[in-house]
């Protein structure tokens, strides 16, 4: 990369960082005493990508579980082995696909055991712990809102498909014997990787107009026919991307988003290939690649 553009990114990702996400991050810090259990909402398309990097030191070494939402979206095969990875070095995991039914009792268990030596010395001490309270934390639209809502069984947070719609930390109570703490997403101060800010503006991680749209269009792309070509033909009716005129100029044509004079509208492709990611359209992928990080 050029160190102009290296610049031009570098200015980019540090301006992404707005005020909210400082102070939820203050906030987590000023309730962390409270909670007993931390779970971390990860977007299973960007196993690594979508982990808080310094989630240690923001939930003040609590123990903590890695859920990952949307395993129904990715490639199985590449997720499982960010999975493995996270189990070997010691993390507790859970998947979840969102579009079902979500069964709370594994995750309820799982909190249990992992705090028994805890909840068992203090009924020693004679004090009994009937609630557990726990954090759920994690980046924009990893689905921390819609994993509420299934374990709780009605709406209670707020959701959508693009960042920022939680706003504040929120108590959700699910049964009577956990309690959870809803945060807004959070990012860190500044994403140095530009890989990685991809990935994120590819699952609308971070907002749209954060990285040009179609910076973000033209490498999913690419990533798609590096790794999935039979889905990006089978999608999109492409199978050569040496031009990327001809390959918005096929998608463009076979999906009607023409302007007068039959010009293919590069705008409308932009967006329907961004969208159908955001979505949940297009399935069965993962951004990122094990062999792409140290562990």
């Amino acid at each position: 990369m050029s160190e102009n553009k290296e610049k031009v990114f570098s200015n980019t990702v540090i301006n992404w960082y707005p005020g909210h996400m400082a102070k939820t991050r203050r906030q987590i810090k000023e309730n962390i005493s409270l909670v007993d259990i931390v779970y971390e909402v990860i977007d299973s398309r960007i196993p690594y990508s979508s982990r808080i990097n310094d989630i240690k030191e923001l939930i003040n070494n609590k123990p903590h579980v890695l859920i990952f939402t949307k395993y129904d979206l990715c490639d199985k095969n590449e997720t499982d082995k960010f999975i493995d990875m996270y189990k070997k070095n010691g993390s507790y995991v859970i998947t979840y696909d969102l579009s079902k039914n979500i069964d709370s009792s594994s995750l309820i268990n799982l909190s249990n055991e992992i705090l028994k030596e805890k909840l068992d010395k203090l009924k020693e001490k004679g004090l009994k712990k009937d609630t557990i309270r726990a954090l759920v934390v994690g980046i924009p639209n990893a689905g921390k809102s819609t994993l509420i809502n299934k374990i709780v069984g009605k709406s209670i947070a707020v959701t959508g498909n693009k960042p920022g719609v939680t706003k504040n930390l929120n108590w959700v109570r699910i049964g009577k014997n956990i309690e959870l703490l809803d945060s807004p997403g959070i990012l860190w101060p500044k994403l140095s990787n530009e890989k990685e800010a991809l990935n994120l503006a590819s699952t609308t991680a971070i907002k749209e107009e954060v990285l040009p749209k179609e910076k973000v269009a033209v490498y999913i792309i690419e990533f798609l026919y590096k790794y999935y070509s039979s889905i990006l033909n089978d999608k999109y009716g492409v199978n050569n991307i040496e031009d990327f005129n001809e390959v918005y100029e096929t998608i463009g044509k076979k999906r009607g988003f023409l302007m007068k004079g039959g010009v293919v509208d590069y705008d409308r492709v932009t967006d329907l290939i961004i969208n159908d990611i955001k979505q949940g359209k297009i399935s069965g992928i993962t951004f990122d690649r094990i062999e792409d990080y140290d562990f």
